[in-house]
């Protein structure tokens, strides 16, 4: 019989949390690699589609940083980003450069100088630069070109889970991290009525898992029917 418990498990973004799947084996090697001592390269740029990876990745990067050096490595997201000092401030200090959501960098002369400026300190001090991005370097926009050369230098990985049996793995580790079990045809039915990006994949568990914390049942294909009817019924009255 399934166990159900009255809260949500929502695990950390570490490297044990993350699933390994093809698609994504090399940036978890390379992940690990940066922040090694016994490791000379410093350097990893991680890019792939939306809800792929790469910001859990970034994540686990400053948790591991911050368990072995005592001190936060915060991870900033050009997607918040608004000025060259907001950049500079929330760096200084920090044991790891870590720059998330590199394609929204903002068109700003001022933001291209300040980040090419840190990540020469970081870089040249031996510190752990990481950067996230949609694309590939050379596709990156508003990157001024001799980073675009320096993260072609450093190592360079692409993240991509989209394929079924990366999906069926994460929607099963999600599953195992809240402690519950999810029949085969469950999953099914969650892989063929959810899009491309793990977001969606995982959000249409949790629907499926509320749902089944609220009314006090197990998980089946039933339950998972009624949530996505529910789910589509909001959608159409919004």
């Amino acid at each position: 019989m399934q166990q159900i418990f009255d809260f949500p498990v929502t695990p950390a973004c570490t490297f044990d949390s993350f699933v390994s799947c093809d698609g994504n084996a090399a940036a978890l090697d390379f992940a690990r690699k940066v922040i090694s001592s016994s490791e000379a390269d410093k350097l990893l740029y991680l890019h792939g589609p939306s809800g792929s990876g790469k910001t859990h990745l970034l994540k686990a990067v400053s948790h591991a940083i911050a368990a072995c050096a005592g001190q936060a490595a915060p991870c900033l997201s050009c997607r918040e980003l608004s000025s060259a000092e907001q950049l500079i401030s929330s760096s200084a200090g920090a044991p790891a450069l870590l720059v998330d959501d590199l394609h929204l960098l903002p068109d700003d002369a001022g933001c291209r100088n300040a980040l090419w400026q840190l990540f020469n300190d970081f870089y040249i001090a031996g510190h752990p630069v990481v950067m996230t991005g949609l694309y590939p370097p050379r596709e990156l926009p508003h990157i001024d070109d001799h980073l675009v050369s320096r993260l072609l230098w450093g190592l360079v990985a692409r993240v991509d889970v989209s394929d079924d049996h990366s999906r069926r793995m994460i929607l099963k580790k999600v599953a195992d991290d809240r402690q519950v079990r999810v029949p085969e045809d469950v999953v099914d039915y969650i892989l063929i009525t959810s899009g491309r990006e793990v977001g969606e994949l995982i959000a249409n568990f949790e629907s499926i898992y509320r749902l089944s914390l609220a009314e006090k049942r197990r998980i089946t294909l039933p339950l998972a029917r009624e949530s996505r009817e529910m789910h589509l019924s909001v959608e159409t009255h919004l």
